[in-house]
């Protein structure tokens, strides 16, 4: 389906208005068209998958806005789909640092994107609860200017970096929410109940959830009953590939030459980097 980004932007706000979507994160141009040619609604960018096609490692600030959102422009020029990016903690400690990415993402083309409240500094990993709340708040004036609609998704990341605390982790959401953030996130919750308690705190608002609960992958359906609105993936396919890149890798390695003969063929590949063409 084509569409300017203001009609892009329309039905990806659509999306989390009702039902519970599959939000698959691509890593660059080729696996965003994978994705629209599997069938899927939206896109997003991964910034482990981005970190891992530049050969650094996720979440030590390695990667710079501009190469952030010159992967997520990839991805909006690859496809029809609307795309949303991962732009971490916004590349800056300031309120003004993650209102200048959201600008960022807007010029680029995407229909959404997510904050965090991370530091990148292992010692103090999480900002405090004040300076969190007025980045999203910034952030949500810049998406407010945009001219489509923006879906801002604010992360609240404690339960990532050793803070397990489910009751400032909703302070959080709650706050973000009220600051202007569009839908709520918080990677890693231990479980339903607490996917649940999350949902009924800023409910209307939509909640993202990675995957599932720590304590196990849930179906998308039983997400949904939970009141889940979005369901991404973060690096979880980009591990995938890579995953099956190392295997292959080994077998070569090992003189395996059967194990490679076997590989998807180049054809079925291929057959998805025509845009707009649905495969099966």
């Amino acid at each position: 389906m084509s569409g300017t980004v203001a009609e892009k932007a329309e039905r990806f706000r659509a999306l989390h208005a009702a039902g519970c979507f599959a939000l698959p994160n691509a890593w660059d141009a080729g696996s965003a068209r994978l994705m629209a040619g599997l069938g899927f609604q939206a896109v997003a960018t991964t910034s482990a998958g981005l970190a891992f096609m530049l050969g650094r490692r996720d979440g030590e600030a390695a990667i710079s806005r501009a190469e952030a959102l010159a992967n997520a422009r990839d991805l909006v020029c690859a496809t029809d789909l609307p795309a949303s990016a991962d732009l971490e903690d916004g590349f800056g400690p300031a309120p003004e640092d993650a209102a200048e990415t959201v600008r960022g993402a807007i010029a680029a083309g995407l229909c959404g994107c997510t904050i965090e409240d991370t530091t990148a500094d292992p010692a103090s990993p999480i900002h405090g609860f004040d300076q969190s709340v007025a980045r999203i708040a910034a952030a949500a004036r810049a998406a407010r200017d945009a001219p489509h609609p923006f879906v801002l998704t604010a992360r609240a990341e404690n339960f990532l970096h050793g803070r397990p605390d489910l009751d400032d982790t909703i302070r959080r959401l709650v706050a973000f929410a009220e600051a202007g953030a569009d839908c709520l996130y918080a990677p890693a919750l231990p479980d339903e109940d607490a996917i649940r308690a999350v949902v009924r705190a800023v409910a209307p608002k939509p909640v993202n959830v990675l995957i599932g609960p720590r304590s196990g992958a849930l179906p998308l359906a039983r997400l949904a009953e939970m009141g889940v609105r979005r369901v991404s993936v973060g690096g979880a396919l980009a591990r995938a590939a890579y995953g099956a890149a190392l295997e292959a890798g080994r077998a070569l390695l090992a003189g395996d030459m059967a194990s490679i003969a076997a590989l998807t063929p180049y054809d079925r590949i291929a057959a998805y980097m025509t845009p707009g063409e649905k495969q099966t």
